[in-house]
Parts: C-alpha cells; structure tokens; sequence
C-alpha cells in the first residue's frame, strides 16, 4: 500500500498524454538564435538570419493546418527576432573602446560598479589565490582618451590588490588602474581587467545594498562559531556564499555528484518557497494572497542572492520545478513553463545560450518535469517522501549526465545514491539557513540557534559525501570523445524510456540498486590496467604533476599530488597503494599540492619531504600544520640528501642554490620558486628515474654544473612540457622514456612543440597523460617496458 495519496497509473498516463510541448521547439529555436548571434565571428549568425527569414516566408506559405503554422510562425520569428537582438548586441560590444583596447591588452584608468560578489578562485596557479568580482564599467581613461561606457567587465587581482577587491561590497563604485585584456569566450563581459593598482572607492554602496549585506553577513557571522565545514557549507546551500568553503569539502562534493548544493540554484528557491507557501497555509492565508506571498519570496531570494545571470536562471528554473511538482504537474503545463523560462532568459541575457550552467539547468528541469512526478507515482511500493527523494535526483541526473560527461569526463556512480541520502538534510538545512540570515539582523542569539540547527543538518550532507567519495568506484573516467558521449547519452534515453518499468517493480529496482553499489564498492577497471610489474607511474591528475615510486607490497612514494584529491586518490586505489613512507612535494604551487588530501589524512605518511623555499609562506605553513596535526614529520630538501624508502634509493640533486622570492604589488615571482623545485633521482629495481618538478632553465643549468650524473630510464618533463627547457638539462638525461603530466585541452599550451622536439632529438620516446591517461614505466630484463592506460 502506498504510504500517502497520489495519482494512480491512470492519473498518469493521462498526464502524460496531455503535455503541453506546443512551445518547445519555439523556446529551442530561442536557444539556437541565442547561441548563433553571441557566436565570436559575425558571419555564421548572418547565414542563418537570412536562412529563417527564407523558411518564415516558406513556412508561411506550405505549412497547410492552422495549428502546425502558427507553430512555425512561431518558432521562425522567435528565431529571427533572438538572432537579430543578439547580434545587435554582440555588435555593440565589438564596438566598444573597452574591446577594442583589450585587444591591445592597454593600460588604463577604469570607473567600476561592482555588480557580483568577489569570489576567490576555485584553485591556484602560484599558490596565492586570485579574487575575481563582474563589474560594470562607466569610465574608461587612457592613451590620452577618455569615454562613457556601461559595460561589464571581469576585475581580478591577486595578493594585496586581491584584498582590497575582496572587501568591496555590490553596489560599491571604486577606482582603479588595470591591464585590459580579451575575454576567452564569448559572454556579457567585455574584456578581463587585472588591476595594477588596489581598487579606490569612489561612492560607497546604497543603504539596500549594505542592508542586503548585512543579512548576508549576518548569516556569516552566525555559524562563524560552527566547525569549519558547517560554516562554509550553511552560506553556500542558502545563498550561495562559497567564500568559507574549504577545498576538502569542494572536491568531496564534485566527486559525489553534490556540486549543484553549493551554487545558487533552483532548487535553493524550490526549498525557500515551498516552506514559505506552506508556512502561508498554516495561518490562513489563501487565495491570491499566496501568489503574493510566493512574489515575496522570489524578490527576497533575489535581493540576497544577487541580480546575476545565474541568480535569474535558478529562479527560473526553481519556479518551473516547483510548478511541475506541485499544483500545475497533474495539467502537463510544465513543459510550457520550461518554454517560456528558456524563452524570456535568452532575451534578457543571450549569452546564456552558450552557458554550461544553463544548459545543465534547462536539461536538469526537463527531466524532473518529465519524469520523476511520473516515476514517483510509479513507485507505490514506497512511501512518497522516499520516492521524490529518489526519483528527483534520478531523473536530473539521466537527463544531464551526457553534457556533465563531456565537460568533466567522468561518470558520477554514487551522485544518485549521496543526492537521494542527502535529500532530507539540504531542506532543513537551508530553511533553516534562511530563518538564520533573517534572524541575525533582528535577534543574534535566536539566530546563533538556528544556525547551529543548520549547521548540523549541513553536517550530515558533508558525512555523506566523504563517505560516498571514500568508495573506490565513486566517479568512473568516460571518454568524452564522440563515440564515448554517444554512448552515454544512448544509455541515459534508455535509462529515461525503461525507468517507468523498472522503479514500478521493487524487485527490478533493488536489483539496479545492488548493481550501483557493486559499481562503487571497487575501483573502476581498465584492461591491462595496473600492469603488475609497474615501478613507476605517472597519475592522469588533470593539468597538475603526481608521480607514484614503488616502495614494496601496497607502499609507494608519492612525488607531488596534482591539484585534484580525488584523482589522485582514484590513481592509488587502482595501483593497489596502502601506505606512504614518503610523501615529497617539490614545490608549493596548487597544481602539485592541491590533491594532497588523497594522502596526507587518509593514508599512512611516514615523511613529507618539502622544498627548502617555503614560499608562498602561508601556504608551506598550512602543509606544516596539517602533517603535525597527523603526526608525520617535514624535512626540507638538499643535494646530495641521500635516503632509502623501502625498494626506493633516492639521492636529492636540487635545488643546488635556494632563490631569493621577490613580493611586489601583489604579484609572487613564480619563476622564482619554480626554480626551488626538489629535483632527484630515484632508482627502483634498476629503473632510474629522474623526478624535475617545475624546475626551469636556471635551476636545471645549476644542476648540470653541479657534476651529478643525470643520466636517466625514466624523465619526468619538467613543468609539464612547457617551452622553458634547457637543452643540456635534457641532453644530460640521456635516451629513454619521457613523462608529461598535463592536462587536456589546458590553457598553457602544455607540452609546448618545440620541448617534444628537444625530447625527440634526445632519444626520448614522450608519452603525455593528456593523450594517454596515466602512464607506467615497468620492467623486465631487457629493460623498462612502457604501458599506458588509454
């Protein structure tokens, strides 16, 4: 029997059969002209405005039922008039002296609004973190000329001039000077600003501003006596407010398929307004008042969560999922709802037709309108609590699987299991949240309550995603090739065709749900992969270096940690890798010490060995503490250092001097610190291995002149292949394997042509685990035996 009331399968077939999809092709021919007239080049969008003022005049002519032509009439307008406001609006920013002195990437005074929190940068390059906030931009001064403009542009800045941009609240009018520079992909910002100077105040924000502030930092303040995770998490699921988020609970999150809790979205309204419409219902209020009730709650969220492009789009999309669900699901007009949403947010802000997290949100509500009220009726055998819990996550999940694989290049096994699990802690959670930013500008102490009420209800989402990301299988790598998103998307159509059938029988659904645990109760297997003689490894850990020893039976040296825990963690699970007697990072920057939580906390360290520059200082600090606060010592690196880690022999080369790290208006001298790299030679079983790190020309030069014989089977290319090579460096190493640790597609043009061509004219057979995946250097009595993963 099922536990409460709901529509039978009658009820839903007959919804199903009356689903209002009169829109949708009116709403994709929206998208499409969204996405042609925000394309970089004029042309292709001018081709198809001439192209649907052709099939408008033939539509109107062949198409015969009334009917099927006002749908066409429809459906070529739209696409006529997306097209054309959009390339208007393109055209205006072409135009613009901001793009066209961004282009020459100029000096000049700007005069900015901030209009979007600054936010840290999710990783850092040089250890420091860049802070980055969209701005509009009213005078822009230089070369002599000055102009008017109302442009949007993205202000960053990093060290001191990051800070003082940092503490500029929305709304603030500030001053500053800043290298322009062009945007890398099309979107409402004209041109990238990196400041050269802190940012002055001009006018301070309005009392709304600062009122809205308040709440926010009131919220803030709030939890800010709650662990480190609970007062991260609780601004995040309310507002969106990632800036106390650490990066432990950002990866475990990715892994889990639970990212989309720490973004505004809209889901964070659905939550908001169902409790407030149902709080409205309990003391009587009826009728039209709920709808203003309801258009209280969505200007509130609004207001505290920021008038952004991705602010508009959740509540969209919140409002369309909390009508499928709730009173308009039984009349088939989501998908109407879903139309005219897409519709009215390409014409405020075309730029979204070419957003991921516009697609991702579209996608995501198309498949909870379409299919989990359907499925949940489905499954009578459940209470309905239970069965929304399931079948939401589910249906979002298949329908957005295909775009989230070809972006990430990955499967999220456990996502359905840790969304359903959480499901019942994000509701209270940012309820809760809510009450707390409200309370906090009113009575502190009863807010105090009710965020430590959130918090431990945050606290559970955050248990479930570390265990969930603790399961070997947890994310499984897919080929985001062609064929490989073919593939999935043919098996998410299958999953959304045969769901129906699958969740109305208990026991098909226990049997799918025993295959996803088996799925993730064991690594993820690749044929031939780990080789069993494998003595050397190069982690696929994305554009960052992690490099794996074998130390003996389950024990590895691990030489950096790339700058994704959950990659790294991914890459010693299938290597079979139980314990760590030495844990080195050559230097501080984030893309080799990023992913250190896949070692430092979770598996057994006996020694950290660091570089002998402990610069960015803060940085090497927090490392200090953590591996304290686990009980493992920290040695700094020096040539000639000479230790032997289990079947590991390792002499330390570099650095052979320590330089010297200039800090200047906010910028780190990376070369510097590069240049301070731990660089060694390790042998194996007779296997020589030459680990480099980022070392560049300047070191390895040092190193050369020092004497030491370099002479190596295996290299590690230093700085993952970039151009700064020294020749004599490389020469010195002698013939063998070359490893490139990289990431695919990455924005640094690593390896750079002209090093692979040094490699090749030194002997060296290169193999990259941006084109390989993770790379093993094994061997034999005729010597080292290359396997790659892909």
């Amino acid at each position: 029997m099922r536990a409460s009331g709901g529509a039978g399968p009658t009820d839903t077939a007959q919804r199903q059969s009356h689903r209002d999809l009169r829109l949708l092709p009116v709403a994709g021919a929206a998208w499409a002209g969204a996405w042609a007239g925000t394309d970089a080049g004029l042309f292709p969008a001018a081709i198809a405005l001439g192209s649907a003022v052709v099939g408008l005049a033939v539509v109107h002519v062949l198409v015969g039922r009334t009917t099927t032509r006002l749908i066409a009439l429809a459906t070529a307008l739209t696409l006529v008039v997306v097209l054309g406001l959009s390339l208007v609006r393109t055209q205006q920013q072409a135009d613009s002296p901001l793009a066209e002195w961004a282009g020459e990437r100029a000096l000049v005074d700007i005069e900015f609004t901030v209009r979007g929190d600054p936010r840290a940068s999710a990783t850092a390059r040089f250890g420091s973190r860049t802070i980055t906030a969209v701005a509009e931009v009213a005078v822009v001064e230089g070369r002599g000329e000055a102009f008017r403009v109302r442009q949007q542009v993205v202000v960053m800045g990093s060290g001191d001039n990051g800070r003082e941009l940092a503490r500029l609240v929305v709304g603030t009018t500030a001053r500053a000077s800043v290298r322009l520079a062009p945007t890398d992909r099309p979107g409402p910002a004209v041109a990238i600003a990196s400041l050269r100077s802190p940012p002055e105040v001009v006018i301070e924000p309005s009392r709304a501003a600062m009122a809205i502030e308040a709440v926010r930092a009131g919220l803030r303040s709030s939890v800010a006596d709650l662990p480190e995770g609970q007062r991260g998490l609780v601004p995040a699921l309310v507002v969106g407010d990632t800036s106390q988020q650490t990066d432990a609970v950002v990866e475990t999150f990715r892994t889990t398929g639970l990212t989309h809790l720490t973004a505004v979205s809209g889901a964070n309204l659905t939550l908001l307004l169902a409790f407030l419409l149902t709080a409205a219902r309990w003391v009587g209020v009826r009728g039209r008042w709920l709808y203003l009730v309801g258009l209280l709650g969505v200007v509130v969220f609004i207001a505290l969560c920021r008038t952004e492009p991705s602010v508009l789009r959740a509540s969209a999309m919140g409002l369309v999922a909390l009508a499928a669900l709730g009173g308009h699901a039984a009349s088939g007009k989501g998908a109407r709802h879903l139309a005219v949403a897409v519709i009215v947010l390409v014409l405020i802000d075309p730029w979204l037709g070419r957003s991921i997290g516009f697609a991702l949100s579209v996608l995501a509500s198309g498949g909870i309108i379409g299919w989990s009220a359907m499925w949940r009726d489905r499954m009578a055998w459940l209470p309905t609590p239970v069965a929304e819990a399931v079948t939401v996550p589910l249906a979002a999940q298949l329908a957005t699987q295909p775009v989230v694989t070809a972006i990430s290049g990955e499967i999220s096994v456990v996502g359905l299991v840790t969304n359903a699990l959480a499901g019942p802690f994000v509701g209270p959670a940012t309820v809760l949240g809510f009450a707390t930013a409200g309370l906090s500008v009113v009575v502190l102490p009863v807010a105090e309550f009710t965020g430590w009420l959130a918090g431990w209800c945050a606290q559970a989402i955050i248990w479930i995603a570390q265990a969930g990301a603790a399961l070997p299988g947890a994310a499984w790598r897919w080929p985001a090739g062609a064929v490989g998103l073919v593939v999935i998307g043919a098996g998410c159509v299958l999953g959304l065709l045969a769901g129906a059938r699958i969740l109305s029988s208990r026991w098909l659904s226990l049997l799918v749900a025993s295959a996803l645990v088996a799925l993730v109760a064991q690594p993820q297997v690749t044929p031939g992969w780990p080789p069993g003689q494998w003595r050397v490894v190069a982690c696929d850990v994305g554009q960052g270096s992690a490099t794996v020893l074998r130390a003996g039976d389950g024990q590895a040296v691990v030489v950096d940690t790339g700058p994704d825990p959950a990659a790294l963690a991914r890459c010693l699970d299938q290597l079979g890798v139980r314990v760590v007697p030495m844990l080195v990072l050559t230097h501080y920057h984030a893309d080799h010490i990023d992913g250190r939580a896949a070692v430092l906390g979770r598996l057994p360290v006996g020694l950290v060995l660091v570089s002998p520059l402990a610069s960015p200082a803060s940085t090497a600090a927090a490392i200090a503490g953590e591996a304290a606060g686990a009980g493992v010592p920290v040695v700094n690196a020096r040539p000639g250092q000479r230790l032997q880690v289990g079947e590991v022999r390792w002499v330390t080369v570099g650095p052979v001097s320590v330089p010297r790290v200039v800090e200047a208006a906010g910028t780190v001298e990376s070369a510097a610190e590069n240049d301070s790299s731990v660089v060694a030679l390790a042998e194996i079983d007779g296997t020589r291995v030459l680990l480099t790190g980022d070392v560049e020309p300047t070191g390895q030069r040092e190193i050369v002149r020092s004497g030491v014989d370099l002479r190596a089977d295996v290299l590690t290319v230093p700085h993952h292949g970039s151009g700064r090579q020294d020749e004599g460096f490389i020469r010195a190493a002698g013939p063998g394997i070359a490893l490139v640790s990289a990431g695919e597609k990455n924005d640094y043009g690593h390896p750079a042509a002209k090093t692979l061509r040094l490699l090749e004219a030194a002997g060296r057979q290169t193999v990259r685990t941006d084109q390989q995946g993770s790379l093993s250097v094994g061997g034999t009595a005729h010597g080292p035996v290359l396997v790659v993963q892909r």
